[in-house]
This record gives C-alpha cells, structure tokens and sequence, in this order.
C-alpha cells in the first residue's frame, strides 16, 4: 500500500524495493499511519545520519489528506530520529508543492537553499529546508494532538 500511496502522489514514486530496503537499514526509520481496519493511509521515511534527520519521504493517500495525518507521522518520526541521536532534521521540497511546504513551516523548518534541477522528471528545483533545533515537547503535543 505505501507503493500506491507513492504512485498516487509523486511523479517520481520510489520502486518497491527501496521501501523493502529501507527497513531491512539501521539508520532509516519507516513508518505508516493506519486506521482502525489496518488499510494504510499514510507513510514517512527519515534516514538518521550523525545528528540529522533526513525526510527521505512522507505521503497520504489523497483520500486522507488534510487530515492531520501527515504531521502526526512526521512528529512521530522526529520524535523517533531524536531517540537515535537526531538534533537536527532537512529535507528537499518541490517549491511547488505548497502544501508541503506549509506543513514544515508549521514545523518550523526555514529554506536554507536550492538544490538546482534536482527533480528528473522536469527539471524542477528542489528547495532544501532545514529545522535547526529539535524539540521533543513540540514534537510530543504534535504527536499526541494529531494521532490518528
């Protein structure tokens, strides 16, 4: 299911075995928001590398989205990359995905710099966004306040 929440979401969707590959890593944390009958609505990967916490990728099915869904599970994953070491977090956003952008900027993730013509598909810029400083009880109220 997080294959076709990728697909439905992305031009650029991950192949299925780089989600069997990020969990069988030690430094990836995968995770998918689920409702009460299991199906799958939501899923996040974060690479921890030294002391960051690296957004590899995060998506909701689209008839799910808006939801809270989305920051539950980034709140969670931060939370997690923090109990592995994480002091910090980035990422690389289309600058045309707005409403990814407003989610890390209620995060309080600042666009430090442009990573030109990184999206293959068309070219497109990639702006990198960075969070300086991880804050577990931000993080906690997020988590708790957004639970799905």
């Amino acid at each position: 299911m997080t294959i076709e929440i990728d697909r439905l979401n992305f031009t650029e969707p991950w192949p299925a075995k780089s989600f069997s590959y990020e969990l069988s890593t030690n430094y990836s944390i995968c995770l998918v928001a689920v409702d009460d009958c299991d199906v799958v609505l939501g899923e996040i990967v974060v690479w921890v590398i030294v002391d960051e916490a690296h957004i590899a990728t995060i998506a909701v099915h689209p008839d799910h989205q808006k939801k809270g869904i989305a920051s539950a599970l980034l709140a969670e994953a931060l939370i997690q990359a923090m109990e592995r070491g994480a002091s910090a977090s980035l990422l690389e956003v289309r600058p045309s995905n707005t409403a990814a952008l407003k989610l890390y900027q209620r995060f309080g993730y600042e666009t430090v710099g442009v990573r030109k013509e990184y999206y293959q598909d068309n070219k497109e810029d990639a702006l990198l966004l960075n969070l300086y400083e991880l804050n577990i009880e931000k993080l906690r109220n997020i988590s708790l306040s957004k639970s799905v």
